[in-house]
């Protein structure tokens, strides 16, 4: 038997401050998660009451989200008020999305770093090499989101089945993607990105090994307690 190629690469920028403190941030109430600690457990609960709504519209998530390092920065002057909003709103709802993806997962990581970007994901919900077409106009209607919290709404859709069939994301990269969704000129920048990612999934549909894009980075910093559940 002839082996598969193996799956290009994708090149990908580091990840932000933003996109850095999620990941950070969504690891470690992971780690708790899997561990089955009674406190992670609770967070998650907590979190999922966000979803779809604007980073400032449930005071009970206040200091739950971890964006302390995001109000640290903008103290040293390193954010502008606007870009701390942004950072603010990005944030919450990767962190939100994210609760609602690992729920009922106590095995399974759903964030994993330097995993799959949104369209590549949403493509393996497709069953071979075939459209789902409901799935897709659920990809589509996310990508014409007019709103921050629209697109949270619509991306729950998308999170739902991505939880119904073990399907992960690395939410530091879709908290970057939201934090530029929200820059002039950003809808257009991530709605190619997706759409790419999305396009390229189904070249290398039936090259791709099971684990491929699970595989950590060496050069990107990651280290044994990144990849460990």
């Amino acid at each position: 038997m002839t082996a598969s190629p193996p799956v290009p690469a994708v090149r990908r920028a580091p990840l932000s401050l933003i996109g850095s403190t999620v990941d950070k941030h969504i690891s470690r109430l992971q780690r708790g998660y899997l561990d089955d600690r009674s406190d992670a457990v609770a967070t998650l609960a907590r979190l999922r009451r966000g979803v779809g709504r604007s980073a400032g519209a449930t005071p009970d998530l206040w200091g739950l989200t971890g964006t302390e390092p995001l109000y640290a920065a903008y103290e040293s002057g390193a954010l502008t008020e606007e870009a701390l909003r942004w950072a603010d709103e990005a944030a919450h709802a990767a962190v939100t999305l994210w609760a609602l993806h690992q729920q009922a997962h106590h095995t399974t990581r759903m964030h994993r770093r330097h995993g799959l970007e949104l369209g590549t994901a949403v493509r393996r919900l497709h069953p071979g090499t075939e459209i789902d077409e409901p799935t897709r106009k659920r990809f589509v209607r996310a990508g014409t989101a007019t709103t921050p919290a629209v697109l949270a709404g619509r991306l729950r859709d998308l999170v739902l089945l991505l939880r119904r069939d073990d399907i992960p994301l690395d939410y530091g990269l879709l908290a970057d993607q939201l934090y530029g969704w929200q820059q002039p000129g950003g809808p257009q920048r991530i709605r190619r990105s997706w759409g790419r990612s999305y396009q390229f999934a189904h070249r290398t549909a039936d090259t791709a090994t099971p684990d491929a894009t699970d595989r950590p980075d060496d050069t990107d910093g990651t280290t044994p307690e990144d990849d460990t559940p």
